[in-house]
């Protein structure tokens, strides 16, 4: 079910519990604003999502309220996701929803990164 971003976070979202600890998952990488992990339901070869470590609904959320090491952190830490997994080269997407219109679906700010394959349109047209 798409997710208001306008909502205030709710911490017993999925994503929140990984965090916690309470959810496993398979962890591609950690720091202390972040932690990467492969997507239980892959859309490509690749595909692992990456999450700050605050509690951030979507983009416009952590942009407003994150602090500027919080914000420098995550979009470091998407970057390096992408280079330890040798994605650099053919390519990769990033893909951060945010609200009902794009269905976003858990409500804690995530992007995903997708490879592996040629990925077509951004869009259906």
């Amino acid at each position: 079910m798409p997710v208001d971003a306008t909502l205030p976070y709710d911490d017993s979202n999925i994503f929140a519990k990984i965090l916690r600890g309470e959810i496993p998952c398979t962890k591609v990488y950690e720091d202390d604003h972040a932690l990467a992990f492969n997507d239980i339901s892959p859309q490509a070869p690749t595909h692992i999502l990456v999450i700050p470590k605050g509690a951030y609904v979507s983009w416009d959320d952590f942009s407003a309220r994150g602090s500027d090491a919080e914000i420098a952190g995550f979009v470091r830490a998407v970057g390096a996701v992408a280079r330890d997994a040798g994605l650099v080269a053919p390519g990769y997407r990033l893909l951060a929803n945010a609200g009902t219109h794009s269905l976003q679906e858990v409500p804690h700010l995530h992007v995903h990164i997708v490879a592996g394959r040629p990925l077509g349109p951004l869009l259906v047209r």
